[in-house]
């Protein structure tokens, strides 16, 4: 993946350019109006859930630090949980603080040490995770995928020879990685494992937790498009990615054993660029065409009743979620779940 700074440095002066046309700093924040600054960031993803049929997401439930480890053993039995699953900050980043829980000490050692609002949510066994990139002009009915890919969760695959240590250190993205490798598979690092077994290093299937993509968009139909028409028409999101767990395509298409992990609004990057075959170039192309969308359904739902964002309050916002950033960031390190 290229840095940030490459990635957009270049092309920012467009980004400027949307600005100035719309007297505003945060003229995306109008683009979903269901999504707190338009879904750019530091939404939480309980508003998110909120906007979707409880059968479109995980089983999922929502914590605070400050409750009680007793309370929520019982909250758990009450909704039927059982372990393993997964945990991750409400309002979240990067896929940081996301971890699979195993037994009741590891959810123990993550709620004392947690500072954030956090959910509990059902680990999805579909084997097929994707991300579906979508926008609809708000006066349209039909609206565009121009993005479908795959995604597969960075993992190793024992020799019966070598420890989960050596694997890691062969791999040629998490070895990269080492202090997050410690810190989450402490426990098992030495362990030597079995001949052509997998072993997931994370789940959270990000780049930035080194999963890696490829291109399904010759899958992308009018069927598959109905589909997510129908449910961004529901939580009247007009822009941004889907992350999906599905059981095939084909039934992800037909509306049937799939499961919404979330939706990312006006912050979503088109991630299909990040699959081979891109060029930085082609990259710049995509990026500028979806800005270019994203400042047009802001201006129109703006002329339509929904304002932008005030200079100050969006500032005040952005800061608080960088403040989160750090907080996440430095509890990552912390937490040895």
């Amino acid at each position: 993946m290229w840095p940030f700074k490459l990635r957009y440095f270049l092309i920012s002066p467009v980004w400027l350019w949307y600005c100035l046309r719309s007297g505003s700093l945060w003229f995306f924040s109008s683009s979903n109006p269901t999504l707190t600054f338009g879904g750019l960031d530091g939404e939480p993803k309980r508003e998110m859930y909120d906007l979707l049929p409880k059968e479109f997401y995980p089983k999922t439930i929502y914590i605070s630090p400050k409750d009680h480890f007793e309370d929520i053993k019982v909250s758990l039995q009450q909704h039927g949980f059982h372990y393993p699953f997964i945990v991750k900050p409400d309002v979240g980043a990067k896929g940081l603080l996301f971890r699979k829980i195993d037994d009741e000490d590891e959810l123990k050692l993550y709620h004392q040490k947690n500072p954030v609002d956090y959910i509990i949510q059902e680990l999805v066994m579909y084997p097929l995770e994707v991300s579906v990139f979508y926008y609809r002009y708000p006066d349209q009915q039909k609206g565009v995928i121009t993005g479908f890919i795959q995604k597969d969760l960075m993992d190793v695959y024992g020799d019966g020879k070598s420890s989960l240590w050596e694997l890691i250190m062969a791999h040629p993205n998490a070895r990269h990685r080492p202090d997050e490798m410690r810190i989450k598979h402490e426990q098992n690092l030495q362990t030597i494992i079995p001949k052509g077994e997998r072993y997931i290093l994370t789940y959270a299937a990000n780049l930035n937790r080194g999963a890696r993509f490829s291109d399904l968009y010759k899958h992308v139909d009018g069927e598959m498009l109905k589909m997510f028409d129908e449910i961004s028409h529901g939580a009247k999101f007009y822009y941004g990615r889907y992350d999906i767990k599905c059981q095939s395509i084909d039934d992800l298409r037909l509306g049937k054993n799939f499961t919404i992990l979330e939706f990312n609004g006006s912050g979503a990057e088109p991630n299909h660029v990040y699959h081979a075959g891109y060029s930085l170039f082609d990259a710049y192309k995509v990026f500028l065409r979806h800005w270019k969308v994203l400042y047009e359904i802001s201006k129109y739902n703006k002329q339509h009743g929904v304002p932008y964002w005030p200079l100050v309050k969006g500032w005040k916002f952005l800061q608080a979620a960088k403040k989160n950033l750090e907080l996440l960031e430095q509890k990552d390190k912390e937490i040895l779940v």
